[in-house]
């Protein structure tokens, strides 16, 4: 059986009763930054695995409650998931580094609001950043990614667009 993630970030405070609908269904729930309020991480659905990161937004007390870096291997899968870490083939200060030291299959980071998913063959590995589920910032279609780990293998992955900021339905 494979487990089903939910990969979510940048809520800036926010979320919905769709992006929820859609966590229900998954095994484990990872944020990847810019959680915003603690009111985020309540709301999600109880009884299931949280994986989070802080963002540059969040206070100290999320600071205290979650890490900077996430480091973790689930389904034969190692994964690496911070929440500033630029895209490919520009990453931001180290994280190219980090990534080469520490050699995860996939790494995750948030913080650009814009959702991509690209291989990057120089650091071999899978990128992943779901954009933005919040309200706050200039991206238009607020996203998330579902997939599947299973046998070391990231399976089924999906791009879920969840409205145009500023509009609830």
């Amino acid at each position: 059986m494979p487990t089903k993630i939910a990969l979510i970030s940048d809520s800036h405070s926010f979320i919905d009763h769709k992006t929820l609908t859609y966590l229900d269904e998954v095994d484990e729930i990872w944020h990847a930054g810019d959680i915003g309020s603690e009111d985020v991480m309540k709301a999600l659905p109880t009884g299931k695995p949280v994986r989070a990161v802080f963002g540059n937004i969040d206070d100290s007390s999320i600071q205290q409650t979650y890490p900077e870096w996430q480091e973790f291997i689930l389904e034969g899968v190692k994964v690496l998931m911070t929440h500033i870490g630029g895209k490919p083939p520009r990453y931001a200060t180290g994280i190219k580094a980090r990534i080469k030291e520490s050699s995860p299959q996939l790494f995750i980071c948030g913080h650009s609001h814009i959702c991509k998913v690209e291989f990057d063959k120089t650091v071999n590995c899978l990128y992943m950043n779901p954009g933005a589920i919040g309200q706050h910032g200039f991206h238009v279609m607020r996203t998330m990614l579902l997939f599947d780990l299973e046998a070391g293998q990231v399976k089924n992955l999906r791009v879920v667009e969840l409205g145009k900021r500023g509009k609830v339905l």
